[in-house]
């Protein structure tokens, strides 16, 4: 007995689903990895990933220079050695509070804050206007500056493409920390 298969011609449900339209952007060929990577994350994946709790239990002294750097026009080096500065009292006020906390979004790029980035979080400070903070917000994770104004307190984003937090009512908002310093690797 022979079948008789069709192949081709309209099927119900076939093809490609059109969820939103698309457009064409060009973008510099060393960020593709890092756009689609951004772009396969779900939507509501946090800002924070990693937080682990400082140890300061090592004691590594590294000197400190007298002179200043200079940003523009370059002056001629100065072998001095002022002291040498322990990075644990440098960095953590309240060691038995503080984190370290592994950025994983661009939300707060424009103040020089990139993902992999890691932040010093100190839990026993009291928030400020305008500090940079870890926040939960339903239960997840996130980094933004805090704003204490006439409404209340909400989080702002510092890249436009990302919003704002302004928590609504039944949303449950905390502040968990506060950053003190930030670690950025430059190789």
């Amino acid at each position: 007995m022979s079948e008789i298969i069709s192949h081709g011609g309209f099927r119900v449900g076939s093809g490609r689903k059109k969820l939103e339209s698309t457009k064409v952007i060009r973008v510099p060929e060393s960020r593709i990895l890092e756009i689609k990577n951004f772009l396969s994350k779900p939507k509501n994946e946090v800002d924070i990933s990693n937080i682990r709790q400082i140890d300061p239990i090592t004691h590594l002294e590294i000197p400190l220079a007298l002179e200043r750097v200079q940003a523009g026009f370059p002056s001629p080096a100065q072998d001095y050695i002022d002291r040498k500065v322990d990075l644990n009292e440098h960095l953590i006020k309240n060691a038995d509070a503080t984190f370290i906390v592994k950025v994983d979004s661009l939300s707060m790029l424009n103040i020089g804050i990139d993902i992999n980035d890691e932040l010093i979080v100190d839990r026993s400070r009291e928030p400020q206007h305008r500090d940079i903070v870890i926040a939960v917000v339903d239960n997840e994770f996130t980094v933004k500056r805090l704003i204490k104004d006439a409404l209340g307190c909400w989080l702002k984003a510092e890249n436009p493409d990302y919003k704002d937090i302004h928590p609504m009512d039944g949303q449950t908002f905390e502040v968990w920390g506060v950053v003190t310093s930030v670690i950025k690797k430059f190789k």
